[in-house]
């Protein structure tokens, strides 16, 4: 006698019922409770008041850069941007002349940021998220020792594999090309991404994957409808972190992108700052935009960086 296959609204069942959805909220509830208490040890006088002496500390020479950016050439030369509020001028005309004027315009290496930026940070996320969860909840022999492996990864200077690396894209002709700087950031990228989403996989409760077996889901499915809607802050949160790390990134850009069909703003704003100060009014409009999608992502998911931060030391 045999029996037949759990229906196909099973599966759903149990990632979603006792078994699944009761253990998904406990750990939504943990993280909330997490997030309670660490917001009311930071609400603590002394803590507010390092808080705001921090802030003020950082955001002087971020205004100051504001202000000089807008005020014309001549009076930037003359004197410093605190002198601005005595007799205030203000001109765009340093973000007309450094974004689209000259030879070589910024706006086009602000494209190119984003096209060096999106792919170097989508790739190294979704091949870790297929190794974290091979390494959490795939048995397979030497499983330890390769992770232990890849986690040594992390304490090789990038600098040592520049040459190397340069060398090897030359042969597979992608030296100078998008590819080199995107597969460069993916292969720094990857040991830490692995580590910690594999850390995050980890604490999410084995009964929904047990469950979602049992149901005969198969790792496909386990993996997109179980662990995928769990795993959004620790994904964002490392999203965030690389996302910084290339938009800011000179080093690799210099080394693996120089052309400038390629160059991100960074190499452009290198060569601004090596002008023996003669362009100090385009550098301060160039820098500001340089800062202003770093700000906006980081404001967009900060719900879901500051939870990612705080999901990994939260038990199931």
């Amino acid at each position: 006698m045999t029996t037949n296959p759990a229906p196909p609204q099973a599966f759903g069942a149990a990632t979603t019922g006792e078994a699944g959805g009761g253990r998904a909220p406990e750990l939504r509830a943990g993280i909330g409770r997490r997030a309670d208490r660490a917001r009311r040890r930071l609400s603590s006088p002394w803590a507010s008041g390092i808080a705001i002496a921090i802030a003020v500390l950082w955001t002087v020479p971020t205004f100051g850069l504001l202000v000089t950016s807008f005020r014309p050439v001549q009076d930037i030369r003359a004197n410093g941007w605190w002198n601005f509020f005595g007799a205030p001028r203000v001109t765009l005309d340093n973000y007309q002349q450094v974004l689209f004027e000259g030879d070589q315009p910024l706006a086009q290496y602000v494209l190119n940021s984003v096209v060096v930026t999106i792919p170097a940070v989508v790739i190294p996320i979704s091949i870790a998220l297929l190794a974290a969860y091979a390494f959490a909840w795939i048995e397979f022999k030497g499983r330890n020792i390769l992770f232990v492996a890849v986690f040594a990864l992390q304490i090789i200077p990038i600098q040592i594999t520049m040459i190397p690396l340069l060398t090897q894209y030359v042969r597979w002709d992608l030296a100078g090309s998008f590819w080199a700087v995107w597969l460069s950031h993916s292969i720094f990228a990857l040991p830490l991404a692995i580590f910690l989403l594999h850390n995050f996989m980890k604490d999410i409760p084995p009964s929904l994957v047990e469950a979602a077996r049992v149901d005969g889901a198969g790792h496909v499915q386990i993996f997109f409808r179980v662990l995928m809607p769990l795993l959004v802050p620790a994904v964002a949160a490392f999203a965030i972190f690389q996302f910084l790390w290339v938009w800011n990134d000179l080093l690799v850009s210099l080394v693996f992108g120089s052309q400038r069909q390629v160059s991100p703003l960074t190499v452009r704003l290198a060569t601004l700052a090596g002008d023996r100060g003669e362009t100090w009014h385009l550098l301060s409009s160039g820098a500001f935009v340089a800062m202003l999608v770093p700000v906006v992502v980081f404001l967009a998911l900060q719900r879901y960086f500051v939870r990612g931060l705080l999901a990994g030391s939260v038990k199931g």
